[in-house]
């Protein structure tokens, strides 16, 4: 809803110039706003503005005030009253009467505009109603991509604004939200040639609103939607990052659709499926890994089985190194030091990864 604060703050800023007072009322003859005091004949005012509000004329003179229709979209928005005192209370009438048909013609084109891009998020509406509607916003076809950002908690309020800030008025850009925990940048990358430009708006995003707003967010994003109708695509893609890169890939703070690799495919098996796969790798062993020999195979992994280098990153022997590998190949049945079975691990632990957050718990291997 229009804030009277912006509407009175317009009343006052022009009384300040022209010395005339204004009364303005809403189309059920509700007081809105007004400037200096109150005339002791208000409720009398308030049923004259009824009638006239009725009534066809947009303009009228009486008791001792001209009144003014706000018309918008053909209607009556508001009721502007202007003592006729003075010889230019006409005139400055018109001109607080334009301005105030700016500012609520202004507030409805971008209400519409954010509602119409929910409708679209949400997929509500169907493809002709989305370019009739389009057109009627003057909103032009380009590419744009859907950023989610995701807070763990309870998002705070300047953080919307904080996203709106860093969104350019000229572009065809819309920031709105869904829900308590995310605000959605739909971003304008018509002219974005490079796909890694618009992970740079993520990390920027990230950055900011940590900077500025204290929040640690995450973001998710999808493809580029080449036209309007497929922007649903680009939010549900951004929406499935930040859910897989969640469970697989926890330590990065933006997540792009185009990179969830693997961890797309194990995300969508079923319980059945995972369960069947993690007794075949494991044998039903009971697997008890102390958490030093896990953080060697990984860093054994980030370096590509590279024992020399794993070995020097961890300032350790490379002989002690091997002989941790081999203690853990006697645990889990499996030699990490081949391809192929440090990528049967690399699976069987995102599997691991993918049932716990089915079952919300932890796994238990028996």
């Amino acid at each position: 809803m229009l804030s009277n604060q912006k509407l009175q703050t317009a009343l006052t800023e022009i009384r300040e110039v022209s010395r005339i007072d204004f009364l303005l009322y809403d189309a059920k003859g509700k007081l809105t706003a007004y400037t200096g005091e109150l005339p002791e004949d208000e409720e009398a005012l308030a049923e004259s503005v009824n009638v006239f509000a009725a009534s066809m004329a947009e303009i009228q003179m009486q008791n001792g005030y001209h009144f003014f229709k706000v018309m918008v979209e053909e209607e009556p928005e508001y009721i502007l009253l202007v003592p006729s005192i003075q010889e230019e209370s006409y005139m400055v009438g018109r001109l607080a009467l334009l301005q105030i048909r700016r500012i609520v013609e202004s507030y409805r084109d971008q209400f519409d505009r954010n509602s119409f891009m929910q409708n679209i998020l949400l997929g509500n509406m169907l493809v002709v109603d989305i370019y009739s509607k389009a057109e009627r916003l003057k909103i032009r076809e380009s590419e744009w991509v859907v950023f989610v950002i995701e807070t763990r908690e309870r998002k705070e309020p300047a953080m919307m604004e904080l996203v709106k800030s860093l969104v350019d008025p000229r572009t065809r850009d819309f920031v709105t939200e869904l829900d308590e925990k995310s605000v959605i940048l739909v971003k304008d990358v018509k002219h974005v040639k490079e796909e890694s430009e618009i992970e740079e708006q993520a990390r920027m995003l990230v950055d900011t609103i940590h900077a500025e707003a204290m929040v640690k967010v995450r973001v998710g994003y999808g493809n580029r939607a080449g036209k309007l109708s497929d922007i649903p695509r680009s939010y549900q893609e951004a929406m499935l990052s930040l859910r897989v890169g969640e469970i697989f890939y926890g330590q990065r703070d933006t997540i792009s659709y185009q990179k969830l690799g693997i961890g797309r495919l194990i995300y969508q098996l079923p319980q059945s499926l995972c369960e069947m796969f993690i007794q075949e790798v494991f044998a039903g062993r009971d697997l008890d890994i102390d958490e030093e020999t896990l953080q060697t195979v990984e860093r054994f992994f980030e370096n590509d089985l590279n024992i020399s280098e794993t070995a020097r990153q961890l300032y350790i022997h490379r002989n002690t190194l091997v002989y941790r590998l081999e203690r853990f190949q006697k645990i889990i049945g499996l030699d990490v030091r081949k391809f192929e079975d440090a990528m049967t691990f690399k699976l069987a632990m995102m599997v691991l990864a993918h049932m716990q957050s089915l079952s919300g718990g932890d796994q238990n291997i028996e």
